[in-house]
Parts: structure tokens; sequence; C-alpha cells
């Protein structure tokens, strides 16, 4: 079983499983015993966990987000549990499968009753599990449980794994069937709409449409899910996901945001082209940096855009200083297009069109062989890597093994003389002799089974041989 916690892991548009249930009846133990981590916090304390936690899951070569919830209390009405339900509640209403989790060792309970009162019209998306399960005794009391109006529950034990992979056979059994994956037409350009809150996402994305397609308000959190809208322009086929915007602490936000930031994150994972969308009077800030990192690690093309420049359009801004400023934040990703707009006024808003255009373009280029290893010669000789512990690195031959972003495998004598500087150097030369910008490139280095060459004057034969 395979878990990433991190936001960067959710990179598709996973089936999402829900774990609910009254307090204290170990939901956060399951949890953790489902995702293999000790992810949320554990405590004998009801209401410990108000804030959702989620994580990936793989087993059985299937895939799903699995989302812990705040202990659900029907009859209280104070503020902190009147979140806690509403959060549990978006959670219960996206979900394909409803994980309702109850306490063998006490037996069914009035706030049980309450819960499955709430999940009533979901019953074809609960599972019920009776956690505590942890001897002769309480085995045989889960079945009062049936009095819920649900199936017999799955006896667990999520402190002691007891049933733990039953009870993933069973989440992945009631799964939905895989969505069909994206269509992989090079035509059409995918763009993710990302940033922080009330920065004008769903503003620029309706100057974009030319329509008002989606909510627009000034109160940051207005769009909590990803919708996608396709659209031809001058011949050319885009499909614009506009998103939640995201933040740096989901635990300080409203609850009804935490899910629309899962779902922004998962946007990314599906697109082409992410546009990070960044207040131009607040400037960049580090979970703007954050967020461009999300988009690095899975490999999509990035452009930062600078919304709201009718507030800066006077002599006094300085777009180079701006610039320049932009390019400081964003250090670990040289290559970003930048773009400034206003969503108010439509200026600069066209251009995304080509941007966004050029970028993907870029992140499906394909290089010649004969053409890249020209390239990675001239880059050798011109500044040999330095040696370590008196052996230095021999490059043999590169070529390029995908796209989107493209990928190129160095063949060396040995990957562990390999200096990241040394790494950067290569990239920065590869993006002086090809149109990458806007795109993340990866280079693999991987050591040559016979290693019978011995300087950089093959990579010209190499090159030669696999034009």
């Amino acid at each position: 079983m395979g878990v990433d916690s991190e936001a960067a892991s959710i990179v598709s548009e996973t089936p999402i499983v829900a774990i609910v249930g009254r307090p204290n009846v170990g939901k956060s133990a399951l949890f953790n015993r489902l995702v293999g981590k000790r992810m949320a916090i554990v405590e004998a304390t009801p209401g410990v966990t108000r804030d959702r936690l989620y994580g990936v899951v793989e087993w059985n070569d299937a895939t799903f987000a699995l989302v812990d919830t705040g202990g659900i209390e029907v009859g209280k009405v104070d503020d902190v549990t009147a979140q806690t339900r509403a959060q549990a509640q978006m959670a219960i209403d996206q979900a394909a499968l409803i994980i309702f989790v109850v306490d063998a060792k006490t037996g069914v309970m009035s706030q049980d009753v309450d819960v499955a009162e709430l999940l009533r019209p979901y019953r074809d998306r609960v599972l019920l599990v009776a956690n505590k399960v942890e001897s002769p005794a309480t085995a045989a009391s889960i079945y009062e449980f049936c009095s819920l109006g649900f199936d017999v529950p799955l006896a667990v034990s999520s402190i002691h794994g007891l049933q733990s992979g039953d009870l993933l056979d069973a989440i992945v059994t009631r799964l939905p069937p895989p969505a069909p994956p994206p269509d992989d037409d090079d035509a059409t350009v995918r763009l993710a709409f990302v940033g922080q809150p009330n920065v004008g996402k769903s503003s620029l994305v309706n100057a974009l449409l030319g329509q008002q397609r989606a909510v627009v308000a000034a109160t940051p959190g207005t769009t909590r899910d990803a919708t996608d809208t396709a659209i031809d322009v001058d011949g050319r086929r885009f499909v614009i996901i506009d998103t939640a915007g995201i933040r740096k602490h989901e635990r300080r936000g409203p609850a009804l945001e935490h899910f629309g930031t899962l779902r922004a994150v998962a946007a990314i994972g599906r697109c082409d082209v992410a546009v990070l969308v960044i207040d131009v009077m607040a400037g960049a800030t580090t979970q703007d940096q954050r967020i461009a990192g999300l988009a690095i690690e899975e490999g999509k093309g990035l452009i930062l855009l600078l919304n709201k420049l009718d507030l800066v359009e006077n002599a006094a801004f300085d777009r180079e200083q701006a610039n320049e400023l932009i390019r400081t934040a964003f250090a670990f990703a040289p290559y970003a297009s930048i773009m400034y707009a206003s969503a108010l006024t439509k200026r600069g808003v066209h251009k995304v069109w080509d941007a966004a255009a050029a970028v993907a373009g870029a992140r499906r280029t394909r290089v010649p062989t004969a053409k890249l290893n020209l390239v990675v010669r001239d880059a050798f000789r011109a500044r040999p890597p330095a040696p370590f512990r008196g052996k230095a690195m021999k490059i043999y031959y590169a070529t390029q093994t995908a796209v989107g972003p493209p990928t190129f495998v160095f063949f060396v004598n040995d990957p562990r003389l390999l200096h990241f500087s040394y790494q950067r150097y290569l990239e920065n030369s590869l993006r002086e002799a090809f149109p990458f910008e806007g795109t993340p490139v990866r280079l693999v280095f991987r050591p040559r089974v016979q290693q019978d060459t011995t300087d950089a004057d093959t990579l010209i034969a190499a090159g030669d041989q696999r034009s």
C-alpha cells in the first residue's frame, strides 16, 4: 500500500472516500491505519479532529483519496461544532464512498443514530465499520449496529490493524470504475487557474470566456469546486479549469474551503498549463511559491499572471522592477512566463490564449537525438564536470524519453558523481538550445552497462547514430 499525504501527490481526479461518525469512535486512528502514516492527531478526547485531513491510498491497483473528518454532533449549535459538521457534510456530498465508523465497545449510542439519519439519503454509498473490535466480546456485539439501517458492519481494530486489509478490499470493491483518461489530443490545451483566494481567478475566467461562466464575488472562497469549460479560440481547443483558492493554513479558513483546496490541487494534476494568478498589489507570497511548486512537481507548464493591473496603472509602477521581484521570488522556476492583466478592464487578458498555447507546445517539444547530443557535447567540452574524489563523471550519450514535460535520460559512468549544480548547468544548456519556455524539464542520469567509451568525443558518434 503506497500513500502520500502531501497536496502535490493528489494529481488526478481519484475517487474520494470519506470517514465520518460521531466523536471519539476512532476515525483518525482508522485513517492513520489505512494511509500507513500517523497523519491525524489521535487522542481520547472527543472532537480533536475538526479539520479534514486527506491522503492518497493505493490498494490492489486502485487509487482513492481518503478524507478524515471531525466528529459529527447533531444536537450542539456552537460555532466549532457547526463548522465541523459543515466540513463533514461537504465530504459526504462529494464522496464516492462513505465509511460510517461506530464504536463496538460502547455499542449503539444516540449520536450514532443521529449520524445514521444524516447518512440515510446516501445509503447506497455507505459502508458501516465497527471499530475497536479487540476481543471476542466486542466482536459479538457488532450486530446490534444493524439497527442503524445499514448492512452488517465490518469489524476492525484500527489500533491493532485487525482486518484493515479486508476493509481496503471492501472499499476498492465498492468504488466506481475509474474514469477514462483525458484525451491526449495535442491540439487541446488544458489550463488550470490556481492561486490564493480572492486574487481574481473566476473574474479572469469570465473575461476569457466572454460570459458570466463562474460565480464572482469579493468574498474569498466563492469558488469551491474545480469546473471545466471547453472553448475554441482561433481554431485552437482549450479547456479552462477554474478552481477554488488554495490557502496556506487550511485550518484557519472556513470549513467549506477545505474540500475546494483538495479539488484545486487535483486540478493541477490534470492540466497542461497552470496559470498562477497573483494579486499585483500584494505581490508574490510564500503560498504563491508553494502553489508554483505543486505545478512544477507535477511537470506542468507554468504562467505567472499578475492580475488587477488596473489598480497600478500609473507612472509609479515599474514593470521591469516588478518582473525582477517576481523572478527573484520564483527563482526556482526561472523559465516561467510572466504576464500582466486586468480582469476588470480585460486589458491583457486575451494574451493568455497565445501564451498558454506556446507553453503547452514547449511542454510537448521533442528534440532530435542527434541535435540533443551535439548540445550536450558542446556543453560538456565548454565546462567538464569537476572530479569527485579523483573521479570525474563521463557522459556517453543522451536521449529524450518523454514529453509533457520533456524528459531526458543521460547515460553516464556513475550517476553518484553528478553534482546538482552541474545538472542545473546541463538543463540551462538545453534551454538555451531548445524552446522550453514555460515548462519544466526533467533530467535523469543512469549508469551505462558497458562503459567502453572514455571521453566526450563519443557523443558525436552517439548523436549521429541515433538521429
